[in-house]
């Protein structure tokens, strides 16, 4: 599938209980996805560096995305976003999810047909912009199964998305 690789900074922001809270916000995406279509959205945060992939991320209130991103995903098609988070929510929401249910529909209309795959990691070397996702997934019958994301790039003008 068609999938798009965008890197970004989550801003700091303090949270209503006074933690620190590392947020990727609509307004930083709007910009790097503006006129783009894809199926598939693989964001990388910065800085990004090869202690992500052995991090021990329990209690450290890691960055999250706002539920606002959302209705951006929508407009661009995307179905499968992937992250190099340990999720797209906030460690500690008291069960509100908020992200996952809005990416979902959850419990309105859900939308079985997309998928959210967290841990990625995203080299350096791959650049920003369009790719080829071959996006494995186990064959469970579950909410969640393990996946193996591969991209391969595309070689083409950005003005042909």
């Amino acid at each position: 599938m068609k999938a798009l690789v965008v890197s970004v900074e989550p801003e700091t922001r303090t949270s209503e209980d006074g933690a620190a809270d590392h947020v990727i916000t609509a307004e930083q995406l709007e910009p790097l996805l503006a006129g783009r279509t894809a199926d598939a959205l693989l964001i990388r945060t910065l800085p990004n560096n090869e202690e992500k992939k052995h991090l021990n991320y329990s209690s450290t209130n890691p960055a999250y995305f706002e539920p606002e991103i959302v209705q951006l995903l929508d407009a661009l098609g995307v179905k499968h976003l992937l992250v190099d988070l340990p999720s797209v929510d906030r460690e500690i929401d008291g069960g509100v999810l908020a992200f996952h249910h809005a990416f979902w529909n959850v419990p309105e209309q859900p939308r079985f047909d997309r998928t959210i795959t967290e841990f990625i990691f995203v080299p350096d070397k791959a650049e920003d912009g369009f790719y080829l996702l071959n996006l494995e997934t186990a064959p469970f019958v579950n909410d969640a199964t393990p996946s193996r994301p591969v991209i391969y790039p595309l070689h083409r003008n950005e003005e042909d998305h």
